[in-house]
């Protein structure tokens, strides 16, 4: 996977809240080997750094062609972020398109011990 770059954040003394959406994020079905499409949508209040946007475009590029689950790859996300930038929180959402008549939704969060 690329690296999830960051930047330092330019208001650290302030809670502030940080919505990125992704409505074209792709990754493949683990069994069958189709894709998957759906939408990735991050919510999170920095701390000390911020993602850098195009970093993680490249990064979320990284999961099309590669097979995982939905519930798996939502919580994959959240944990590679948080790594990266070890946000006050951050709440990350897979809100997966329609697929044999069902659609899924994976909310996986974090917030900090501070």
């Amino acid at each position: 996977m690329p690296p999830i770059e960051t930047f330092p954040n330019p208001r650290r003394g302030r809670d502030y809240e940080i919505a990125i959406h992704c409505p074209e994020f792709t990754s493949l079905c683990p069994k069958t080997g189709l894709p998957d499409f759906g939408e990735v949508r991050i919510t999170y209040v920095p701390d000390e750094r911020c993602i850098e946007l195009k970093a993680l475009k490249y990064y979320l590029v990284g999961f099309r062609n590669q097979g995982i689950f939905y519930e798996d790859v939502t919580n994959r996300i959240l944990d590679d972020l948080v790594a990266a930038c070890e946000p006050r929180r951050m709440t990350v959402v897979g809100d997966f398109s329609v697929r044999g008549g069902i659609t899924t939704r994976v909310t996986a969060t974090h917030e900090s011990a501070r």
